[in-house]
């Protein structure tokens, strides 16, 4: 027993590795740490509501992001509603009923080329094409109708990962009794994997909501109420990243740091969702 590996010593080498392994993970929670630190000790103490209720007027000398947060809801809905049919269509198309694995290698190797494609560049495409050759122009829609193209990576593969998660037996059962294979995804694969799809929902809803140079070029940068909550889709609005992006270009610090405040307020609330989705899922899966 003497030379047993549980014997040995470690070697130098592991032990400098485990420190470094260590050390960086201690580094990314301390990065983080300071991110959040910085932001709300310049963000707090210049905090206040009427931020979230008031409009920026020169001829009331207020200053609010209330319409900011309006169109990020607006843009938040319309992209969902555009993407999660398609993606998550797609992903139940090419985990269930696909047969050509060369086609699924290629719908795949796509996706993940179209996860690593810089925003802006979506921002540019989204301009000349639904902007400029649809005629939609600065507009919410055209936003929205961009940023459907980004967040369809993020909600097919959760979608397509949570799928496989689901044992064989329980389409083997389903389709055993007689059910047909629509009817066996509707009632028994789609309920079986929901956390996992809202779980990349709810991702995807981070992107929309961090996303400025995408929109820059698309929704534009208008900060005024809604007149027509249908008609609205159709005129430019400036989400809250892109209002924060102007405030700091004109060197209103003190709002630029609220509207950071109020952004990762909104993003940690989705990660932590996330992450208790995917707690209960794990859970649910445990139990099954």
């Amino acid at each position: 027993m003497t030379n047993s590996i549980f014997e040995k010593r470690k070697r130098i080498s592991d032990k400098s590795m485990s420190f470094f392994i260590y050390l960086s993970s201690l580094l990314s929670v301390f990065i983080l740490v300071v991110i959040i630190g910085y932001i709300l000790y310049r963000g707090l103490p210049v905090f206040n509501f009427s931020y979230l209720m008031n409009t920026t007027s020169i001829i009331n000398d207020t200053v609010g992001i209330l319409p900011n947060i309006i169109n990020t809801l607006y843009i938040i809905v319309l992209t969902l509603l555009i993407a999660c049919p398609i993606g998550i269509g797609g992903a139940i198309y090419l985990n269930e009923y696909a047969k050509n694995k060369k086609f699924v290698d290629v719908i795949s190797f796509t996706t993940e080329v179209l996860s690593g494609i810089p925003s802006i560049i979506y921002g540019l495409f989204g301009m000349l094409f639904f902007g400029t050759f649809c005629g939609f122009g600065f507009s919410i829609l055209t936003g929205s109708l961009t940023l459907a193209i980004m967040i369809l990576p993020i909600i097919s593969r959760n979608t397509q990962t949570a799928l496989e998660t689901v044992p064989k037996s329980y389409r083997e059962a389903a389709l055993g009794i007689g059910a047909t294979k629509w009817y066996m995804i509707r009632t028994v694969l789609l309920p079986s994997c929901m956390p996992g799809i809202l779980t990349g929902v709810i991702l995807a809803m981070g992107r929309i909501v961090a996303e400025s140079a995408a929109l820059l070029f698309t929704a534009g940068s208008v900060h005024v109420l809604p007149a027509n909550i249908f008609t609205h889709v159709l005129s430019s609005g400036g989400t809250l990243t892109i209002e924060l992006y102007l405030q700091m270009a004109k060197g209103n610090y003190d709002v630029a740091f609220v509207i950071a405040l109020v952004l990762i307020v909104i993003v940690l609330g989705l990660n932590m969702l996330a992450k208790l989705i995917t707690k209960k899922f794990d859970v649910h899966e445990v139990k099954n």
